[in-house]
């Protein structure tokens, strides 16, 4: 029993702040979305449903996060695994993976501007080439956030799963070569089922952090490519309407909690011993 009160103690400090700091205020925010007028009523909730612009808004947020998710996997699986089976320059790697967190999102998003300009290299790129006669319109769109997003949450992607690759045996690829087995199908049958841990930790990581990104889109994108965190501020800081701003920020907070649900069912489904 004392061993049980001691840790019962240990815990107790980190279970208070999270319920004070977090429970309590998520809470009372959820209740002040069901409140009108001192009665119980969803009608908040059911003008946000009923709003074509809303669906926009939320059909692009779900989209664009959906899609950078992906882009991020298809990237930093490759990436993790060459880390992961470099053994002289790995630090450096793991290093030059990571060194764009230490970067501000406010300073990407400028980086980006000038790169994705109409005078941008990239413009000045394809106008030189010859591809397009003038520059083109690559900014305050949707290609945009998206090369935001993906550039904002990739080394989380590889971090994720650089964590899992690490913990397999190069044993295992060499012992499945010994029998006849290619590198590709050793990859596909050794090494990416016991990465599905990681790449589901990192597509939720990638997922709820585009869904939830302020600063990226309100920067990269355009008044006619709002997402929901945008729309939480326009909400609350122009419109003055906080009661909607909560009702948005607790869609975002109900989208983000199903994709993970669904994202860690599907690991399960493919590799029982993932999740």
């Amino acid at each position: 029993m004392k061993g049980k009160h001691i840790w019962l103690l240990l815990i107790l400090p980190g279970v208070l702040f999270v319920t004070v700091f977090m429970l309590i205020p998520l809470f009372s925010i959820l209740l002040s979305t069901f409140s009108a007028e001192g009665s119980f009523t969803p009608e908040h909730y059911g003008k946000l449903l009923q709003s074509k612009y809303f669906q926009q808004v939320f059909g692009r947020s779900v989209r664009l996060s959906l899609l950078s998710t992906l882009l991020c996997a298809v990237l930093g699986f490759p990436c993790a695994y060459y880390i992961s089976r470099c053994s002289r320059r790995k630090g450096m790697m793991m290093a030059l993976a990571v060194f764009p967190m230490f970067t501000s999102p406010v300073i990407r998003s400028f980086s980006w501007m000038v790169i994705l300009g109409r005078k941008g290299i990239v413009n000045q790129f394809l106008v030189g080439a010859g591809l397009f006669s003038r520059p083109q319109s690559l900014l305050y769109n949707e290609f945009s956030m998206t090369v935001g997003f993906v550039q904002l949450f990739l080394p989380q992607m590889i971090l994720s799963l650089l964590g899992v690759m690490d913990s397999i045996p190069e044993d295992l690829t060499e012992a499945a070569g010994s029998l006849g087995a290619t590198r590709l199908g050793a990859f596909l049958r050794i090494v990416f089922p016991l990465s599905i841990s990681g790449l589901v930790t990192g597509a939720v990581l990638v997922f709820t952090g585009c869904m939830t990104a302020y600063t990226t889109p309100q920067l990269l994108g355009a008044t006619d490519t709002q997402v929901l965190s945008t729309m939480v501020y326009q909400y609350a800081m122009s419109l003055r309407d906080w009661v909607q701003a909560s009702a948005v920020a607790m869609v975002m907070i109900a989208v983000t909690m199903l994709v993970s649900g669904v994202f860690n069912r599907l690991s399960r489904k493919i590799n029982p011993m993932a999740a």
